[in-house]
């Protein structure tokens, strides 16, 4: 595909430039993640009439995926980033680096931070998440220099490397995990094994304990075989009844509180609640749960038509909050987006899941599965997917660990590619 020229998708305001075909229909991607990025491009994909515009206000996307490895010291940063340059030169879009502040349904227009506009026919918001400092004591924006939660990747990654590299041999880390529902489920127990990986080169004689409010985990068998087998006791795990629940977060001290009293720790990382990301609420999409509730066979917005919601911020069913369900309902709503455009029933398809998880550098775990619409609700396939096998040798594990990189390098390209 050609390179995309200087005519914009935007309606005439001031500081953009003028459509050339008024009459083209216009779709806005807010975000620009693993749901936002899929569905501009999978659109132009679709139908190179459509006049796409991505809202995104960072340069560059730091992918949560294999963020984990940058802090086990087996990736850099940079091998985790991505620009948008491609989707504007080779597929037609027209990427804005800015802020959206709002949606306002009634007129579909879209409201950004310094005050411009612009108008859509439809919208797709991918918003991801935001943090929740309203849940915890003591926990507060104030205090993420000193107890980073590095739930999204860029800054706040680097941030908690160097606390690591700067713990004494012999130091403890507290890993507190948040509670349901949140951004990749496994994410925290894979951080715990290669953070264990980097102390077992560097600082031996130290330890992690993971505070958990819940009784259970995703992939929890294979997470607390792996651990012992790779690191001993190094690791360990209490749910909210074995005193895994934290009642106050003290950065003072650099300790919590829990129900069984104060552990205290030479780097916290301390992983809020978190809820849909702000837009959303300022553009009246959530619900009382703080998510957004969808129409599951087209991710249209229950509360406000003419606007859908994918990724982590949506009610999608059975479906957990991960990269490449993002990815799946980006391409899923962009053909339904399509069909109502055009009047159209949307056709139903499937979608799917594939996570894995690293232990270390040459270890990994997987789940998948596949998910499909039951009446109007998103359940999974019975009988489909699967987790890694239990007793595997490190052989499987190793290959995993391939495929784990296979996986990401090939989303990755189709994202940004």
């Amino acid at each position: 595909m050609g390179a995309f020229s200087a005519v914009s998708a935007l309606e005439a305001v001031a500081g953009y430039p003028t459509p050339l075909l008024a009459a083209k229909q216009q779709v806005v991607v807010i975000g620009g993640g693993f749901g936002g990025a899929t569905a501009a491009k999978y659109l132009r994909l679709m139908d190179s009439n459509l006049q796409v515009t991505l809202v995104e206000p960072k340069r560059y996307y730091y992918t949560c995926p294999f963020s984990n490895l940058v802090l086990g010291g087996y990736k850099d940063l940079s091998e985790i980033r991505y620009g948008y340059d491609n989707l504007s030169r080779y597929y037609g879009i027209h990427v804005i680096q800015a802020t959206a502040a709002r949606l306002n349904a009634s007129s579909k227009k879209v409201i950004l931070t310094d005050g411009k506009s612009f108008s859509y026919n439809r919208a797709i918001v991918s918003p991801g998440v935001d943090m929740r400092f309203d849940k915890m004591e003591g926990y507060n924006y104030g205090i993420v220099n000193k107890i980073p939660h590095a739930w999204k990747a860029g800054r706040s990654t680097l941030l908690l490397k160097k606390q690591l590299v700067e713990m004494r041999d012999g130091g403890t880390v507290l890993i507190c995990p948040p509670d349901q529902p949140y951004r990749c489920p496994p994410g925290p127990y894979e951080r715990a094994g290669l953070i264990a990986h980097f102390l077992k080169q560097h600082k031996p004689r130290s330890k992690i304990l993971i505070l958990d409010a819940k009784e259970q985990f995703a992939k929890q068998a294979l997470f607390t075989s792996g651990w012992e087998q790779l690191y001993g006791h190094m690791i360990e795990w209490f749910p909210g009844s074995a005193g895994g629940k934290i009642l106050r977060v003290d950065a003072g001290e650099m300790a919590v509180e829990t129900e069984f009293g104060i552990e205290e720790g030479d780097v916290i990382n301390f992983i809020p609640d978190q809820w849909a990301g702000q837009i959303a609420h300022e553009s009246g999409l959530v619900d009382e749960s703080g998510w957004c509730p969808v129409d599951q066979r087209t991710f249209e917005s229950t509360i406000h038509p003419g606007i859908h919601i994918i990724g982590d911020a949506a009610i999608a069913g059975a479906m957990p909050k991960s990269g490449l369900s993002a990815s799946s309902q980006a391409k899923f709503t962009a053909v339904a987006v399509i069909d109502m455009l055009n009047n159209k029933n949307p056709e139903t398809t499937s979608l799917a899941n594939t996570c894995y998880s690293f232990l270390a550098p040459e270890y990994a775990i997987s789940v998948a599965s596949v998910y499909h619409l039951s009446g109007s609700k998103i359940v999974k396939a019975e009988g489909s997917g699967g987790v890694s096998p239990i007793n595997a040798n490190l052989s499987v594990r190793r290959a995993e660990a391939i495929y784990a990189q296979g996986w990401y390098d090939s989303i990755t390209q189709d994202m940004f590619g």
